[in-house]
């Protein structure tokens, strides 16, 4: 008896958890959102009054924000320095790609949108990458405000449902 009690205690705390889990994924990704639009907005002045070379501006920029976000910043400023033949876009898309394993929050599309943006950088003249930036911001911006206005329900929601879920788990095996 006391054994069956102890199991439904277990589930009851691992579904919770997983609804737990699964809301700070939601503020996760919320988070890296917001400091990845920083961190453009950095980079859109960077390139648009500095007049700074791509390079040096993800440098810069990879320098000012701890993390996984600024380390990407500044793998592709090394990739840059160090290429041989290889296209910004590609590495780019290299610096992307690792950044995509060390921070899970981000979905796939949030990672193919910020692959599209090393496409159009480094080679086109100040006035399009500012374009291509403030594009790529109006695609964040959307991002962001579509997980502001959903946020608190669907955080509630997992949390509820993880509980619920344990509770008729719990119900149905005993």
């Amino acid at each position: 008896m006391i054994g069956k009690w102890l199991g439904g205690i277990c589930i009851l705390c691992a579904s919770w958890g997983m609804g737990l889990w699964l809301a700070s994924q939601w503020r996760g990704r919320l988070r890296a959102l917001e400091t990845l639009r920083r961190m453009v907005y950095f980079l859109k002045g960077e390139i648009t009054y500095g007049h700074t070379a791509l390079e040096e501006a993800l440098r810069r920029v990879g320098r000012r924000e701890e993390g996984c976000l600024g380390q990407l910043f500044e793998r592709a400023a090394g990739g840059i320095a160090g290429r041989e033949g290889e296209s910004l876009a590609a590495v780019w898309k290299d610096a992307v790609s690792q950044a995509e394993r060390e921070l899970p929050v981000l979905t796939r599309e949030d990672w193919e949108q910020l692959e599209a943006l090393g496409e159009h950088l480094g080679y086109l003249d100040v006035d399009m990458q500012e374009r291509t930036l403030l594009l790529y911001l109006e695609q964040l911006e959307l991002s962001i405000e579509y997980l502001r206005a959903h946020g608190r329900e669907r955080c509630r929601l997992y949390t509820s449902l993880g509980a619920a879920g344990g509770m008729f788990l719990i119900l149905v095996l005993l």
